[in-house]
């Protein structure tokens, strides 16, 4: 099996999450005492979060984390949170091993499903910006995103409370999603941020809910195995 290379700390909650994630489809798929090898590279989150020079000095971080698990050993490569797939083609190209997309691996996973139209969850940067929703929309997909807000709200969710792993807002969280389904006709929610399924779990909601990091992880050991 390859060497899987992950890109971590963005935040150390979502990295354990991906870690619980990866023992439990492995053992799904290959039994109790198999496992892929797997790499994390841990990044200091507050230097990512409040870089000074903004995406150009947090690319450098991630592509530092990259560069070091591919002389490690890594075979594939991935970063496990959703918002700095804002510079993926930047890793990307910084190494020469593949890296995994988790926009890619959600795509593949919603037309699975076969679910049209979503509603898209996640920080404020992946929620406003361009990269993500053009990605969804260009495979064909109709995607709605919260209100202003709701976006301030949702966000402050994430770093005030997710990331220390309170769940005092799910109660918000689930109605939000509800009242989008009977307002808006979504058929599924995108978890794009990998803090929110430690409140969002499928069967929470009256919708089909995407947890990007189980699904990415799941993508992640598909490809190791081949």
């Amino acid at each position: 099996m390859k060497k899987i290379g992950i890109i971590g700390g963005t935040t150390p909650e979502s990295t354990c999450y991906y870690y619980r994630k990866y023992i439990e489809i492995s053992r799904e798929r290959f039994g109790p005492f198999t496992f892929p090898e797997l790499i994390i590279y841990s990044i200091n989150f507050e230097e990512f979060k409040n870089n000074p020079r903004g995406w150009e000095g947090r690319t450098e971080i991630l592509i530092n984390a990259a560069k070091a698990l591919e002389r490690a050993g890594a075979e594939i490569i991935a970063m496990s949170a959703n918002t700095p797939h804002i510079v993926f083609p930047e890793v990307q190209r910084a190494v020469s091993v593949p890296m995994v997309s988790i926009i890619d691996a959600l795509i593949e996973e919603i037309k699975r499903r076969g679910v049209r139209k979503v509603l898209l969850l996640g920080t404020k940067t992946t929620m406003t910006a361009d990269f993500y929703r053009n990605a969804l929309q260009e495979a064909g997909l109709e995607v709605v995103v919260p209100g202003e807000e709701e976006i301030d709200r949702i966000d402050g969710i994430i770093f005030g409370e997710l990331a220390f792993e309170n769940l005092k807002s799910k109660p918000y969280l689930i109605e939000l999603v509800e009242r989008y389904a009977k307002e808006k006709g979504i058929g599924g929610v995108i978890l794009g941020c990998t803090e929110l399924p430690l409140a969002i779990k499928q069967g929470d909601v009256s919708v089909e809910v995407f947890d990007t990091a189980a699904i990415h992880m799941r993508k992640l050991i598909e490809l190791a195995s081949e």
